[in-house]
């Protein structure tokens, strides 16, 4: 502010002069002019190093703290140092300890060591099993989806559940309406079945039949316990009879009403659970020769 004064003075004292010197007025204008310029400049100038100083100073503000930062840091390197030193310390303590076992204690280790690497090598083998058999099963469900392909989802369901096959087939396929023997329709869809069945020679099976609660009225029959497993032996030898399954290789079973898996309320629920039912039995012949194999390999 005060340069700008000292110029404004200068001005007033060349415009006297100039006054009182007509002759010369056109050289001191041309002065003024230049004169004026020289402040304009010198202002932007001016205005220019205080933007510059503000930026330094807002510079030298995000220096001092990422400083602080820095110390913070360092500090907290110092503190993990120290508890670093002191876990050192005493992992040595520890493997002082260890050094001094004695040759029986050391033998037992090893043998600890020796058995947990057979045991390592014992889940393996099972794990790689159940893989072949998670395998065969699911190749198994293909081949029997693929042979009976053709027919309608809601008369046969091939399903696995917790490693088990199941084939669900409706009684409204496979018998009239209060009976137990097998429709020729459903001796086709049976032949279908047992063709996969026969090429796997090594797997047995159950035949489950099961009935909704309405009670059974024939007379031929008690109840629904009797329709049940009758409707499971017609099953049965039908694949016996027909399509030389072996017997050995099948179970019949009945079920009654007592295991639906809808409910019995409505007529679709009903129809639902008048089924029959294969089950495809695990081999546990197989997984107890895996669970005996330790037995002879892993050291006591």
């Amino acid at each position: 502010m005060k340069l700008r004064q000292f110029w404004s003075i200068v001005i007033s004292v060349l415009v006297v002069f100039a006054i009182s010197c007509p002759a010369d007025s056109y050289a001191v204008g041309k002065k003024l002019k230049c004169a004026n310029a020289k402040i304009v400049k010198l202002e932007t100038h001016n205005r220019t190093l205080k933007e510059q100083l503000s930026d330094s100073r807002d510079t030298c503000a995000m220096l001092a703290a990422t400083i602080m930062q820095l110390r913070e840091r360092s500090q907290q390197l110092v503190i993990q140092l120290q508890d670093q030193k002191s876990s050192n310390e005493q992992v040595l303590n520890h493997l002082k300890d260890l050094s001094v076992l004695s040759g029986t204690q050391a033998e037992s280790i090893n043998r600890f060591l020796e058995t947990m690497g057979a045991k390592d090598a014992y889940i393996k083998d099972l794990q790689a099993a159940m893989a072949r058999k998670d395998s065969m099963t699911m190749a198994l469900v293909m081949n029997l989806k693929g042979a009976v392909g053709d027919l309608d989802d809601k008369d046969i369901n091939i399903k696995i559940d917790k490693g088990v096959v199941y084939i669900d087939i409706s009684d409204k396929m496979l018998f009239k309406s209060g009976k137990y023997e097998v429709t020729d329709r459903a001796k086709e869809v049976l032949g279908k079945v047992a063709k996969v069945l026969l090429a796997h020679p090594e797997i047995e099976f159950m035949v489950e039949g099961h009935t909704d609660n309405v009670a059974y009225r024939d007379g031929a029959l008690l109840d629904n316990w009797d329709l049940s497993v009758k409707r499971s032996t017609s099953v049965i030898r039908i694949l016996q009879n027909e399509y030389a399954i072996p017997p050995a290789r099948m179970t019949a079973a009945g079920r009654g009403e007592y295991v639906p898996v809808a409910t019995n309320t409505t007529d679709d629920g009903k129809a639902s659970n008048r089924r029959t039912r294969i089950v495809i039995l695990p081999q546990l012949d197989q997984f107890f020769k895996l669970l005996e194999k330790p037995a002879t390999n892993m050291v006591k």
